[in-house]
């Protein structure tokens, strides 16, 4: 696996046991989980633990999410990537397109930018055939993203008592 991934203002890295604190800020925020279908954290030792997942992920799958580093200030801002998810909405083994940035970080395309960066990288690097995502039917914003990144609606379904929305992109170039 690449041990980072770059596009115009930012890089992506593996997440560290270091970026708890910043992890723990994004995701005790009870705006940036509005739309995610769980309640903010409450503990560090929550996002310890999910960082530990994820550094499971990179492990088995090769890939997870990655740490949103702004270049010109290495600050974390976020985080995004592919997630390996065995069986979702009638899909099985598929690639999870994900992002998640904080607040001070909302409206600057970065999540274009995220999400067109590992579109890229899973099609060009991994030879991944299709990449999925799956959004709140309210979140408008993510929404946008993900249709000006190309991927396609293709049903909405329930996830653990929420309406969400498929979408889904087909490597052009298999």
């Amino acid at each position: 696996m690449k041990t980072t991934i770059e596009s115009e203002r930012l890089v992506f890295r593996e997440l560290r046991p270091s970026d708890d604190g910043a992890m723990f800020a994004l995701d005790s925020d009870p705006d940036v989980m509005r739309y995610l279908g769980v309640k903010p954290l409450e503990s560090i030792e929550q996002t310890r633990e999910i960082i530990k997942n994820i550094n499971q992920q990179y492990l088995d799958y090769g890939i997870g999410r990655w740490a949103a580093i702004l270049k010109d200030s290495n600050t974390f801002i976020g985080w995004a990537g592919l997630k390996f998810i065995r069986q979702l909405n009638g899909v099985e083994n598929t690639y999870d397109l994900g992002y998640r940035f904080l607040k001070p970080y909302w409206g600057k395309g970065y999540g274009h930018e995220s999400a067109k960066a590992f579109i890229d990288f899973g099609f060009d690097e991994m030879r991944l055939p299709r990449i999925t995502a799956y959004v709140d039917v309210n979140n408008s914003a993510s929404i946008r993203i993900l249709e000006k990144c190309g991927l396609k609606f293709v049903n909405n379904f329930m996830d653990e008592g929420d309406l969400c929305a498929w979408y889904e992109i087909d490597n052009q170039h298999l």
